[in-house]
C-alpha cells in the first residue's frame, strides 16, 4: 500500500523540477509521486516520462491540456491511490530526512483502527535574493507527541497560517469533503487549506521542517505587481472561502477552529481590499465595494465581525489618505511578518 501521494504539477518547469522530484524520490516504495504536466511548452512532459519509465513503481504522469495549478492538484487527486495526499509545486522541494521521519510516522498512522486526518509539518521560505531561510513552526499552536483535536490548539500568529506547504492530508478525507479547486485561477492553495478544516476531526503535529518553499522570483504569484495584474482571481477564492462554509455554526461547534478560519477569512478579505486599492481605478475599488457587499449578503453577522475589527479595518480607512494609509500599513506588515 502506498503512504502518501506526492501532486506535483508542473507547468514548464523543466529548469528546476529535477531537484524536486530527487528528493521526493526518498521517500522509497511506499511513496507515489504524480506528476501533472500542465500543457507545458518546454521539455517539461519528456523529463516526467522518462522519470516514470526510470521509477515506474513510483512516478506515474498525468498529460493534461492547461487548466492551472489547481486542475493540477485536483488530477492527482483523482488518480492518488496514497493513505496521505501531499501537493508539491515543482520548483520546491522535501527535506530528506524530515521525509524518511514523516513516512515512519504515517506507517503508524496506517496501522491505527482510524487514521489521523491531517498532519502538519514546518515549511520554510528559502529566499533566492538575499539567501535567507524563515522557518515557520507551529509549536506554540499544537500539542507535540500524540493526536489532538481542533478543541486543543493555541492561537496562530499572523504569519503562521496553515499553508499548502505544511499539510498532509488523509486522501479519503478530501474526496468526501468534495474538493475540487477551479481551473484556470491562482492562489486556488488558499482553498485547499481552508475548505477541508471542518472535515477535520484528529491531527498530529512532527515539528519537522519539511517543506522547502523557493521564492523571490519576479514572476511569482505572490510577487506584489502581479498580485495586483490578477486580482480578479484573488476575488474569486475568496467568494468561493465565504461561501463554502457557515463560520458561525463552525463556531458554535469548535470555537478555536472557527475562530482560526474567521481570521484566515479575514486576512484574505484584507489582502483582496489592498489590492484594489493598489489598483486604484474606479473599477477597481468598486470591485473592492462589491465584495464586502458580497460577504454581507452571505452573513450580515460575519460581516459586521469582520469590517470593524483591527486587522480588516486597515483596508477599510475612508477617503484617499486613508486608501494610502491602508496600503502603507499593509507593506509595513509584510515586512514585519515577513510574509514574502
Amino acid at each position: 500500500m502506498k503512504l502518501l501521494t506526492f501532486a506535483v504539477p508542473c507547468y514548464n518547469s523543466q529548469d528546476y523540477m529535477e531537484h524536486c522530484i530527487h528528493t521526493l524520490l526518498e521517500g522509497g516504495d511506499e511513496v507515489e509521486i504524480i506528476l501533472v504536466d500542465d500543457g507545458s511548452r518546454d521539455n517539461t512532459g519528456a523529463i516526467a516520462d522518462r522519470y516514470a519509465q526510470q521509477y515506474p513503481d513510483i512516478v506515474r504522469v498525468i498529460h493534461q491540456e492547461n487548466g492551472g495549478h489547481g486542475e493540477g492538484v485536483n488530477q492527482g487527486l483523482r488518480h492518488a491511490q496514497g493513505l496521505y495526499y501531499k501537493v508539491v509545486d515543482s520548483d520546491d522541494w522535501a527535506d530528506v530526512d524530515a521525509l524518511r521521519q514523516v513516512v515512519d510516522k504515517l506507517r503508524e498512522f496506517s496501522r491505527m483502527p482510524e487514521p489521523v486526518d491531517l498532519l502538519v509539518c514546518n515549511y520554510v521560505y528559502e529566499h533566492v535574493e538575499d539567501h535567507t531561510q524563515k522557518v515557520i513552526r507551529y509549536t506554540n499552536v499544537f500539542p507535540q507527541g500524540r493526536v489532538f483535536t481542533w478543541d486543543e490548539i493555541d492561537r496562530f500568529r499572523p504569519s503562521q497560517y496553515l499553508l499548502m506547504h505544511s499539510v498532509f492530508y488523509r486522501t479519503e478525507l478530501l474526496r468526501q469533503c468534495g474538493l475540487e479547486l477551479p481551473k484556470h485561477t491562482f492562489y486556488v492553495d488558499n482553498i485547499f487549506v481552508y475548505q477541508p478544516l471542518p472535515y477535520v476531526k484528529t491531527l498530529y503535529y512532527m515539528n519537522l521542517d519539511f517543506y522547502r518553499y523557493f521564492i523571490g522570483r519576479a514572476d511569482q504569484s505572490v510577487n506584489e505587481q502581479v498580485m495586483v495584474k490578477r486580482v480578479d482571481q484573488q476575488l474569486r477564492v475568496t467568494r468561493i472561502m465565504i461561501g463554502s462554509h457557515d463560520l458561525t455554526q463552525i463556531s458554535a461547534q469548535h470555537r478555536r477552529l472557527g475562530h482560526y478560519m474567521f481570521n484566515y477569512l479575514a486576512m484574505m478579505m484584507t489582502i483582496s481590499s489592498i489590492f484594489l486599492i493598489i489598483d486604484g481605478s474606479p473599477a477597481a475599488l468598486g470591485k473592492k465595494t462589491e465584495l464586502w457587499e458580497y460577504l454581507r449578503t452571505a452573513s450580515p453577522r460575519l460581516f459586521h465581525r469582520m469590517k470593524y475589527r483591527s486587522f480588516s479595518i486597515v483596508s477599510n480607512f475612508p477617503g484617499y489618505q486613508g486608501r494610502k494609509l491602508s496600503v502603507s500599513l499593509y507593506r509595513l506588515a509584510r515586512k514585519i511578518y515577513k510574509f514574502n
